[in-house]
């Protein structure tokens, strides 16, 4: 799935929660969703590692799934 930004339309790279439009020197906060119900994600940090857990049932899902949306 492919964030883009909701001002100039470009593509947009997700990194720790934000993303940074190039053409409009913004960055746009992103929040995690699950791929199955489309809900928030706890997100769950240790050790520098970051997981992301579904609290509606799914239990925890992988980086690549994980549903970026503009906040």
């Amino acid at each position: 799935m492919s964030i883009i930004c909701p001002d100039c339309h470009a593509e947009l790279e997700p990194q720790n929660g934000l993303a940074h439009c190039e053409n409009c020197h913004k960055d746009i906060n992103l929040e995690a969703r699950c791929p199955e119900c489309h809900q928030p994600l706890q997100v769950l940090k240790a050790c520098g590692a970051v997981d992301y857990f579904c609290q509606n049932g799914h239990g925890l899902i992988s980086k690549k799934r994980v549903e970026f949306v503009p906040v």
